[in-house]
C-alpha cells in the first residue's frame, strides 16, 4: 500500500503502482461513447496515463487541460485520462473545455483498473476512487515512468512524465 494524503489527512491505496520496466497490465475501460477500450488497442503508441479521482475537482481538471495542451506536441503518443467518473461527466467536461487531444477513459464499471494497478484509495473520503498517479509506457506497453502523487491535491510532475517519453 502507498501512504499518501488527501487534504493533509493520511490515506492509503490498495497496493503499489507497477514497477518500472514491467509490462503494464492489460485493462478494459469505457470511452465517452460507452464503448470498451483496452491497453492492447494502444500498442504501438507511447502512452501517458494521467490518473485521478474526478474531473470535477480543480487539480484533476487542470491536469487534463495541461496534458491536452502538451499532447499537441507529442509524436506517436496517446494521453489517457483515467478516472471513475461516468463517461457522461467526462464528455461534458471535454465539451465545455474544448478538450480534444486526450482520451478520456472511465473505470466506473468494475474498478478493476484501479485495483490491478494498485492505485485505488483503500480508505478516506475517496475510498475506491483513483489516487493521483502518472504512468508512462513505451510503444510496447513497458512501464518507463511512474509517479504516485504524495498529496492528492497536488499536481503531478508533468515535466518528468514528458521527459520519460524522450528516453523511450
Amino acid at each position: 500500500m502507498a501512504s499518501i494524503t488527501l487534504g493533509g489527512e493520511p490515506a492509503t491505496t490498495v497496493g503499489e503502482l507497477p514497477s518500472k520496466n514491467e509490462m503494464a497490465p492489460n485493462f478494459t475501460l469505457t470511452k465517452s461513447d460507452l464503448s470498451p477500450v483496452s491497453l492492447s488497442d494502444y500498442i504501438g503508441h507511447k502512452i501517458i496515463m494521467n490518473i485521478f479521482p474526478s474531473v470535477d475537482t480543480g487539480t484533476c481538471a487542470k491536469s487534463v487541460r495541461q496534458f491536452n495542451e502538451e499532447a499537441t506536441e507529442l509524436e506517436n503518443t496517446k494521453v489517457l485520462c483515467i478516472s471513475k467518473d461516468l463517461p457522461f461527466a467526462q464528455a461534458r467536461f471535454c465539451g465545455a473545455e474544448g478538450i480534444e487531444n486526450v482520451d478520456m477513459l472511465s473505470d466506473y464499471k468494475t474498478g478493476n483498473f484501479g485495483r490491478d494497478y494498485g492505485l485505488s484509495f483503500a480508505d478516506s473520503a475517496f475510498v475506491t476512487l483513483h489516487s493521483r498517479c502518472i504512468i508512462v509506457l513505451d510503444g510496447n506497453g513497458k512501464i518507463i515512468h511512474t509517479e504516485q502523487v504524495a498529496e492528492t491535491a497536488d499536481e503531478p510532475n508533468y515535466k518528468a512524465a514528458l521527459e520519460a517519453l524522450m528516453d523511450a
